[in-house]
């Protein structure tokens, strides 16, 4: 029995029906996708045929008074994945297998975990860093293996050329090559630069289309910082501090050496240093496993400490060597001069509290001013300070910047601590007077004294001179700034004649440097601890060279020496070491004295009279004319400053240079 045809024409009729609403759908549909969502899967398509690759922009370098670089940037290599390409295939089977591939050649090449890849593959971005600072040879390995939806792009890197050297300085960068630390976080805005891009269509595994469009934004490079610093007094200053610390083991050592008629930082360096190409790593191999056991903000702690450069942030209380500013507002104020005769008795009363001399067992007896700075007489400068009175002594503080920060171009810088002049009362007043009870930073106080080699004028401290561009003009020069004028020619011609005294004839003499005149001041202070002080000291030097025109100044500061800690013997040594190699860089030619030709061709020198002196001011008097000295009985403590009551050999004596001169205590 057939189908009838109504059977065949209502089966026909169903079909066209289901077929015209199966039409109508898919119109609706394509519609729905063409229209109402039209937008976005176009966003899709450009998201996929573009790439955005971003040109970072070279970071300027950073380079000495002399154009040598310190720090540049090295060519390096990015590594780019496209999530979305690199499941590339025509079958799941064969995405998968693809991107097994690229996670197996990336794992071996980089030295990655696979699941470290994995985690940065698989990130709903378009566009996901996976490293960065490649080098040429990685680069090519990866690009050998044309891996899909893996790009690299040339990148810098942050390089010091030096190593360990300058970095407290300096400083370091951040993993995005952002200032971390001193000159690079100071003037990050002028070394960074302006990124660049590079915006182009491809297909799907990366090939250029032929109708794409192609935009290229150059990156603009950073500008170069021209420091004030000199490379080679650096290299010298960070040869000899390494020697000064090895000598007295100290926590620390640190110098810095000014240009007294700019201000200009020739060169500033602190121990232990730290390589800012690995600035997260100490040097000292005990101190790295140290660090790696620290939790993260223990870690966060640590580093901030080791790039701290206390030159600039920390305060300290300078001691003696502080005298030099009360003695210059003394004899700004014509309250004494140079040929002014005092007496020390061992102790000064103030008020109701008894002052004492470090020589208090032997006093010093009659003096002059001259040669009470080079005895370092207590109540000398107690007796100065109550001439000029309360409100002079304070606007002199205030004249000489301990009441601001200098405004040096570096970032971090510390504040002084006073005593208010409202509650110092007269003891505060005379404890000021020799450096106690009053805190400054290193900077400061050279900042204060280079004012004495430079005919009175204080000047800011700069490190930084010029701004250079890509092609070397000059964008912006920072020349010297005058602050004010502090002290008048007479009193500074004085100032020089009293610091060439202290090292020629007194204490300092072990920063004697035959054929220059050298002057300077020895300090030695406790730290303060807990209201009252420590057995732990600073011990420092500070002076300028050649006295007749002054080219440097120079202070080392010796962080908690351990034997024997005063100046004389843990400072002044590293300063003459740094002088002899820096005054003769700079081309100052020595004259040399009768006395020290003399020396210079026989070899022999003749032992100076130290019976009766301090044993921190004999050393420096031994030192000045290059002979050592042995303590006798043995037993006596070497930070115990004695009377020398006997020596040998006799002064008059004519010894090599080297001899051993017993001293003896008792």
């Amino acid at each position: 029995m057939g189908i009838t045809p109504n059977k065949t024409k209502k089966r026909l009729l169903l079909a066209f029906s289901i077929i015209c609403v199966l039409a109508v759908i898919l119109c609706f549909r394509v519609g729905w996708q063409q229209i109402v969502r039209g937008a976005e899967y176009s966003k899709l398509a450009v998201e996929q045929q573009t790439r955005d690759v971003p040109i970072d922009a070279k970071r300027g370098s950073i380079v000495d008074r002399n154009g040598k670089e310190l720090a540049i940037s090295a060519v390096s290599y990015t590594l780019w994945a496209r999530p979305a390409n690199v499941k590339s295939g025509n079958n799941d089977e064969q995405k998968q297998m693809n991107y097994n591939n690229t996670v197996q050649k990336l794992s071996e090449i980089l030295g990655m975990s696979k699941e470290e890849l994995e985690t940065s593959l698989t990130k709903q971005q378009a566009l996901v860093k996976v490293a960065k600072y490649l080098d040429k040879e990685t680069a090519n390995a990866i690009r050998q293996e044309k891996l899909p939806g893996i790009e690299l792009s040339e990148d810098v890197k942050r390089y010091y050329p030096h190593g360990a050297f300058a970095a407290h300085l300096l400083g370091s960068v951040t993993d995005d090559n952002n200032g971390l630390a001193g000159l690079e976080l100071k003037y990050n805005q002028f070394l960074s630069g302006i990124a660049g891009r590079w915006i182009k269509n491809t297909d799907v595994i990366g090939q250029d289309l032929s109708y794409g469009v192609e935009k290229y934004y150059q990156a603009e490079d950073g500008l170069t910082v021209v420091s004030t610093i000199d490379e080679v007094i650096q290299h010298y200053v960070e040869k000899s501090i390494e020697v000064v610390q090895q000598n007295t083991q100290a926590d620390r050592v640190m110098c810095i050496i000014m240009e007294p008629k700019t201000g200009y930082i020739l060169s500033m360096a602190v121990t232990p240093e730290y390589d800012p190409n690995n600035p997260r790593t100490p040097l000292d191999p005990t101190e790295a496993a140290y660090v790696d056991s620290l939790d993260d903000s223990q870690k966060i702690d640590y580093w901030n400490k080791m790039w701290r450069n206390p030159l600039v942030s920390d305060i300290y209380e300078p001691g003696s060597t502080f005298k030099l500013l009360t003695t210059a507002m003394a004899l700004e104020e014509k309250v004494t001069n140079l040929q002014d005769g005092f007496v020390c008795t061992g102790s000064y009363k103030v008020a109701t509290e008894t002052l004492h001399c470090w020589r208090r067992g032997n006093p010093h007896g009659a003096e002059n001013l001259i040669e009470a700075v080079g005895n370092s007489c207590n109540p000398v400068f107690i007796q100065l300070a109550q001439r000029l009175g309360e409100d002079t002594y304070y606007k002199y503080l205030e004249l000489f910047g301990l009441y601001d920060k200098t405004g040096i171009d570096y970032p971090g810088e510390g504040r002084a601590i006073l005593q208010k002049k409202e509650t110092a009362g007269p003891v505060g007043l005379a404890t000021m007077s020799y450096g106690q009870g009053i805190a400054v930073t290193p900077i400061q106080l050279i900042t204060a004294v280079s004012a004495m080699g430079n005919g009175g004028k204080l000047m800011q401290p700069k490190v930084v001179k010029a701004l250079l561009d890509s092609e070397g003009n000059t964008v912006e020069e920072f020349t010297p700034v005058v602050v004010r004028q502090i002290l008048s020619q007479e009193t500074t011609e004085e100032m020089c004649s009293i610091m060439e005294y202290v090292v020629e004839k007194g204490g300092g003499g072990t920063a004697k440097v035959p054929g220059y005149r050298v002057g300077g001041k020895t300090g030695t202070a406790n730290k303060a601890s807990g209201g009252g002080y420590s057995e732990e000291t600073y011990s420092s030097f500070i002076g300028m060279a050649p006295m007749d025109d002054p080219q440097v100044a120079i202070l080392l500061i010796v962080d908690n020496p351990k034997g024997t800690k005063f100046g004389s013997q843990t400072a002044a040594p590293g300063v003459k070491m740094i002088l002899e190699d820096t005054l003769r860089y700079l081309n100052v030619k020595p004259e040399y004295t009768e006395d020290e030709i003399k020396s210079l061709n026989s070899g022999s020198v003749t032992v100076p009279h130290v019976i009766g002196e301090n044993f921190s001011e004999a050393i420096g008097i031994l030192g000045g004319e290059e002979l050592t000295y042995i303590v006798s009985p043995q037993d006596t403590p070497e930070d115990e400053d004695f009377i020398v009551v006997d020596q040998y050999p006799k002064s008059g004596t004519l010894v090599d240079k080297g001899t051993a001169v017993y001293v003896y205590s008792r």
